[in-house]
C-alpha cells in the first residue's frame, strides 16, 4: 500500500499524484471519466483536482462540467468519505471573481454539483489583486466554520499577496491557507521556485502543482519530427525548440530506460522529490495513461538523479 503524504498543516492524507479532472466532460466523456476515476482509486488513489469552471472553454459548455461528472461518479460508487475533492473558485462564467458574496455562491454551486456537503480543499483559483486579502479570508472563513470547506488553499498568487493573507489570517484567528497550487514542472521552474516557494516553505504550506507533465511535454511522446494528435499538442511542441527541452528529455530518456518505467513517472517523480510538493497533478483522458502517472507513487529517484534533472533543467 503506497503511504499518503500529509498535505501541509491540514488533517488531510493524500495520494502522491492528484488526479486532474480538467479533462472530464471536455476530452473525457462520462463512461471514460468514470473508468479512469475507477483505476485510479482501484491504485490506491484519493486525490482529485477540479475548478468550478472546468470545462468552459468548451463549445456547448457552460462551466462546471467535470463537478457534475465527479459528483455523479461519487454517488453512484458510494465512496465520498474516501476521496479527497479540491475544487476552485474565481473563473466560473457566472461565478467570477472573489467577492465574499461570490465565493460563497460559487461554493454552494460547486456543492451542489458535487452532490456533497463539504469539499475538502477550496482553492482560489486565480487571484484577484482588486479584491482586499481581508474580503477573500474573511469568506472562506465563514465557510470553514460552516463546515462547507474543511481546508483552504491558493492557486496563481504572487508571493506578497500570500504573506498578507497568511499574515491576516493569524492576526485574526481565521481558516489560513494550507496549500498552493503552481504552475511547476522540470521545465517551468521559476512559475514556483524563489519567493513562492521560501514563503510555502517557512509557512508549512504543501504545493500541489498543475502543468506538471508540461502540457504532455514530459511525457517524452513529443519528439523533433514527430506530430501528435492532442489539443495541448501545439504548447507541449514548443518546449522541443529549446535547449533546455531536449536536454532535459535526454536525462528523462537515461533515467526512465535505467529505472525501465516511462518518462512520465520520471518526470513526475522529480517533482515529488522536491521541496513543499505533496502530490502533482496529472490527469488522463483514458485508462491506459494512468500506470505512467501512478507509477510516481513506487518510484523513489537517488539523489544522484534528482541534481541530473535539476542541472539539465536550469
Amino acid at each position: 500500500m503506497t503511504s499518503l503524504r500529509k498535505l501541509g498543516s491540514s488533517d488531510l492524507e493524500v495520494f502522491p499524484l492528484a488526479l486532474g479532472g480538467n479533462v472530464f466532460g471536455w476530452t473525457a466523456g462520462q463512461e471514460a471519466s468514470f473508468a479512469v476515476l475507477d483505476a485510479y482509486t482501484a491504485a490506491g488513489g484519493n486525490f482529485v483536482d477540479t475548478a468550478d469552471s472546468y470545462s468552459a472553454w468548451v463549445d456547448g459548455n457552460s462551466g462546471g462540467e467535470s463537478e457534475t461528472l465527479i459528483g455523479t461518479w461519487l454517488a453512484a460508487r458510494g465512496n465520498r468519505a474516501d476521496v479527497v475533492i479540491a475544487t476552485k473558485v474565481s473563473q466560473h462564467p457566472e461565478y467570477p471573481g472573489l467577492s465574499a458574496a461570490n465565493i460563497k455562491a460559487a461554493a454552494d454551486a460547486s456543492l451542489r454539483r458535487l452532490g456533497t456537503d463539504h469539499i475538502d480543499l477550496y482553492y482560489t483559483h486565480f487571484d484577484k489583486p482588486e479584491v482586499p486579502v481581508e474580503e477573500i479570508v474573511g469568506a472562506l472563513d465563514e465557510l470553514v466554520r460552516a463546515g462547507k470547506v474543511r481546508h483552504i488553499g491558493a492557486s496563481n498568487i504572487s508571493p506578497e499577496r500570500l504573506a498578507a493573507s497568511l499574515e491576516f489570517s493569524d492576526r485574526e484567528g481565521l481558516a489560513r491557507y494550507v496549500a498552493v497550487q503552481p504552475h511547476y514542472n522540470l521545465v517551468s521552474r521559476d512559475t514556483y521556485e524563489g519567493g513562492l516557494r521560501d514563503l510555502a516553505e517557512r509557512s508549512g504550506l504543501a504545493a500541489v502543482p498543475y502543468y506538471a507533465l508540461a502540457s504532455g511535454f514530459l511525457t517524452g511522446k513529443y519528439r523533433p519530427g514527430t506530430t501528435v494528435d492532442s489539443p495541448r499538442a501545439g504548447g507541449a511542441a514548443t518546449y522541443l525548440e529549446s535547449e533546455r527541452g531536449r536536454r532535459v528529455l535526454t536525462v528523462l530518456d537515461e533515467i526512465s530506460e535505467a529505472h525501465g518505467v516511462p518518462v512520465a513517472t520520471v518526470a513526475l517523480a522529480w517533482l515529488a522529490a522536491q521541496p513543499t510538493v505533496a502530490a502533482p497533478i496529472a490527469s488522463a483522458r483514458t485508462v491506459e495513461q494512468l500506470p505512467a502517472l501512478l507509477g510516481v507513487a513506487e518510484l523513489e529517484l537517488t539523489e544522484a538523479e534528482v541534481l541530473r534533472l535539476t542541472e539539465a533543467s536550469a
